[in-house]
């Protein structure tokens, strides 16, 4: 089948490809699906940021320190340029936590390109359930220390 560019198939092909990257922990790769104006925002929870690079550098910040991910992939909807996934990730730490976190991620796809990403996530989940370490992590902007296993 051809997949024609710009296309609901093509946009969530280009959603799928990101979320292969993310989760391989491939933080260029990830930049590079990025429109250089687009938008990333944690809804509720940060302020955005703008662009690949600062986009991949975010991703890193919360998810680099995971021992492992795993998606678990539900509803993919598609209609004109936007795509919007239903999704658990799982995240484990080396220090033994595991966290189930359900999401729902809107993102706009143009040209083949994202250019905007709100994720919609309870926080309480992942403050609840992250370790401590991590959240300090977080706090410090990735400045202490990450416990090996």
């Amino acid at each position: 089948m051809t997949v024609v560019p710009g296309s609901i198939e093509a946009n969530k092909a280009v959603v799928a490809r990101h979320w292969e990257l993310m989760y391989a922990k491939d933080w260029s790769g990830v930049a590079a699906q990025f429109a250089d104006d687009a938008e990333y925002m944690d809804v509720g929870a940060v302020p955005p940021v703008v662009g690949g690079p600062a986009i991949a550098d975010r991703l890193k910040l919360g998810l680099g320190p995971t021992a492992k991910m795993v998606h678990v992939p539900g509803v993919v909807l598609a209609e004109g340029d936007v795509v919007i996934t239903e999704h658990k990730e799982e995240w484990h730490f080396s220090t033994g936590e595991v966290i189930v976190h359900p999401f729902t991620s809107v993102m706009e796809v143009r040209d083949g390109l994202i250019r905007r990403w709100h994720d919609y996530s309870h926080l309480g989940n992942l403050l609840d359930n992250a370790p401590r370490w991590w959240i300090e992590y977080i706090m410090s902007g990735g400045t202490t220390e990450v416990p090996s296993a």
